[in-house]
């Protein structure tokens, strides 16, 4: 057996004891709603013959008994976003497949899926990290019916996946198996977008030529191929162990996909109670879970969203995860992964070159993962280490590659592109915020410079359009962007743009309050700064030439003067200021929303105690 790592072992120690008692009331709470069996058992007869009036006959026969068990289908369908069009055939698929195995399935409810990639630099991205919770509360209303055994959750992209599951958390006495619908067939390189992007950004190519750039990257049906928020949240659900294993990146429209989406109904029978495997989905997300999923995002130089969504999704099973153990365990966690923007390769190259697979193997292989974990596949982690074979129409795992079948994507933990994740906590006078370094080179990791400061991301583009940023080195400090501003939108709009000023030589960085998304890219990006603006925070008393340090190496976020004794300047938008584009719906999130270190929810968290200090994690390393 691999000896853990001792810094894996020892983060995963303290968290254990900093989350006794929230995990343990948690787990009191979802047992005791487990007890009692079929919630519809318990149902008086007018609200079951509601829940099964709609039903074919022999349907109606099954769900009036207690054998059976009914699995709720929650969908993110739309026919608008690529990632979500496949699950138009998902439900009849699913209920055919639960059927043949013993089971049933109604469709509960569907949950909002709206896209960033649509609503980039618009008043709609006001309401993206929102709709996370929307769409927790929307799966948590689909499951209140009682009429559900287990759950099967539709969907991919980057608020939906993590929404799903912090809702089915609520509901933690139910088995529950995630069902992806793949990404789309490889388009026009990433890179290659992105050079157009900022010759676009430049002014030497028209927006015809930037939409057939965009057209030929975004072409089909399935997931953007890029390593952003919904490719990571895909691999973070198997690494949970509550997708099949291999499924995450199988294209849609394949037999390999077809036969996978059977599978996941089958299995989600068979982890009933009724199916004679009973795995709660709160049972599985535990805090070893935790900690693997903390671990593959940074081996694969995923999203730091996630540094957000994981901490909610923690906190909703009753674990205390903090940005202090992302940050201690990406010290040590090796990057395995050149996925765009981290490098050139899409999500298809990586399935091909071993994908989850091989990443799981080798990761457990160096002591970098907690085997010992419950999935929907059974006790351990292992499982995830094969990969689906289809002959013919049957369906079996066998072991997957014990090797990368090209290093320039995927190597093994022994022989890693970085030593470490790139993820860094900074910390200093500005407050806490985080920078993900994979994508962006040495030599741009520290980046001392005047600041320039803006209220919004409309002001630095101006700014930048009209030439004012031309030749001169500049800290870009974008302010009043955090959850309780404006819902925190992700600035990505601004990424060619700084990009274009790094190439001719400057030294660039920004700093925000807002985020910049999976998809953060080569210019040193200090984001999710909280305390935020305008709660107060010191980025609302930063001013013009304030020279501030951002250093990815050191984890430092500093300023050359003291802020204690200035007022405020700037705010966010206030009252009339907020109409239209569904924002003024949103009040009460704004004005009840926690900070991005907490996860940016509207839901209560309980503050975690400070980690114990008897063991140094610096030490271990």
């Amino acid at each position: 057996m691999t000896e853990m790592h001792p810094v894996i072992a020892e983060v995963t120690r303290r968290l254990v004891e900093r989350s006794a008692d929230t995990r343990g009331a948690y787990l009191a709470r979802i047992r005791a709603a487990g007890q009692t069996g079929p919630a519809r058992g318990d149902l008086g007869c007018a609200n079951l013959a509601h829940g099964f009036a709609a039903a074919e006959p022999d349907e109606k026969r099954a769900l009036r008994g207690r054998v059976k068990p009914n699995l709720a289908i929650v969908t993110s369908y739309n026919d608008m976003l690529s990632a979500h069009q496949p699950y138009a055939d998902y439900p009849p698929v699913l209920k055919r497949a639960a059927a043949r195995a013993g089971g049933l399935a109604q469709v509960a409810g569907g949950v909002p899926a709206m896209c960033d990639g649509i609503t980039q630099g618009r008043a709609g991205m006001q309401l993206s990290l929102y709709s996370r919770d929307v769409i927790a509360m929307s799966a948590a209303i689909a499951l209140s019916h009682d009429m559900f055994d287990g759950a099967l959750m539709l969907g991919v992209c980057d608020k939906i996946v993590p929404g799903l599951l912090i809702g089915a958390l609520s509901f933690g006495h139910l088995p529950t198996v995630f069902v992806p619908a793949g990404p789309m067939a490889s388009g026009l390189p990433n890179g290659e977008k992105a050079k157009v992007r900022q010759l676009y950004a430049e002014g030497k190519v028209g927006r015809e030529e930037l939409l057939e750039a965009e057209s030929a990257s975004y072409h089909s049906r399935g997931t953007c191929t890029f390593y952003g928020t919904a490719n990571s949240n895909q691999l973070l659900m198997e690494v949970l162990g509550l997708h099949l294993p291999g499924s995450s990146f199988v294209n849609p429209g394949t037999p390999m996909r077809d036969a996978l989406t059977r599978a996941a109904a089958e299995r989600a029978v068979g982890i009933t109670r009724q199916g004679g495997e009973p795995t709660p989905v709160g049972e599985v997300v535990d805090e070893k879970a935790i900690v693997n999923a903390c671990v593959a995002l940074l081996a694969s130089g995923g999203s730091t969203n996630h540094t957000m969504h994981l901490v909610a999704i923690a906190r909703a099973a009753g674990v205390q995860l903090t940005w202090d153990d992302l940050s201690d365990l990406s010290a040590v966690v090796p990057s395995l992964c050149r996925i765009y923007p981290n490098g050139s390769a899409d999500v298809n190259h990586f399935h091909a070159a071993g994908g989850i697979g091989f990443l799981v193997h080798t990761l457990l292989r160096h002591g970098l993962l907690h085997d010992d974990v419950l999935t929907i596949m059974g006790r351990g982690l292992h499982h995830y280490t094969r990969e689906p074979v289809l002959r013919g129409d049957h369906l079996t795992w066998e072991e997957g590659p014990k090797a990368s079948l090209d290093l320039d994507v995927l190597r093994p933990a022994d022989d890693p592109f970085a030593p470490d994740g790139g993820l860094k906590v900074l910390t200093g006078p500005l407050g806490t915020a985080v920078i993900k370094t994979s994508a962006v080179k040495p030599e741009h990791r520290v980046v001392t410079a005047p600041a320039l400061v803006f209220d919004d991301q409309e002001g630095f583009l101006t700014a930048f359009g009209e030439g004012r940023l031309d030749g001169r080195d500049l800290v870009a400090v974008i302010r009043y962007q955090g959850p309780a501003a404006n819902g925190m939108p992700e600035l990505h709009k601004l990424t060619p743009a700084l990009g274009v000023l790094q190439d001719r030589g400057q030294r660039v960085a920004i700093v925000t309050d807002g985020r910049m998304s999976g998809a953060s890219g080569k210019v040193p990006a200090a984001i999710h700064v909280t305390p935020e603006a305008s709660v107060g925070g010191p980025l609302s008393r930063v001013r013009d030439g304030d020279l501030i340090t951002v250093d990815g190496v050191r984890g430092l976020l500093d300023i050359d003067v003291e802020l204690r004794h200035r007022e405020p300047t700037g705010r966010a938008p206030e009252g009339p200021e907020w109409a239209g584009t569904g924002r003024e719906l949103f009040a009460a999130f704004r004005a009840t929303v926690g900070p991005a270190d907490l996860g940016a929810s509207i839901f209560p968290v309980h503050p975690a105690p400070a980690a114990p200090s008897e063991v140094s994690v610096a030490q271990l390393a």
